[in-house]
């Protein structure tokens, strides 16, 4: 559970999003982009321009807690937040 990023080696542009299953948010990315259905279109272009191989997909920010089952979409969005803050260039999925 945590902010997944996806970076553009070429252009070292990085996209960021939250996710409470983070292989199953970049599986469902991935395919989008494979789809050419991603909602990001910046992202969309430059998977389609430089093909998935030009992309570092990482884990940012792992959040902490008790509760799997308690939902932690206020802190996740807390945490992509500061994560933008942190890299100004950065845009949201």
């Amino acid at each position: 559970m945590g902010v997944i990023s996806f970076k553009c080696h070429t252009t070292d542009e990085a996209f960021l999003t939250i996710a409470s299953d983070t292989t199953a948010k970049f599986n469902r990315i991935r395919f989008q982009l494979s789809a050419g259905q991603c909602p990001n279109k910046q992202l969309q272009a430059l998977w389609t321009q430089y093909g998935e191989n030009d992309f570092e997909l990482l884990v940012v920010k792992c959040l902490e807690y008790d509760d799997p089952a308690e939902d932690h979409t206020e802190e996740l969005e807390t945490l992509c937040e500061l994560c933008l803050i942190e890299n100004p260039q950065a845009k949201r999925i």
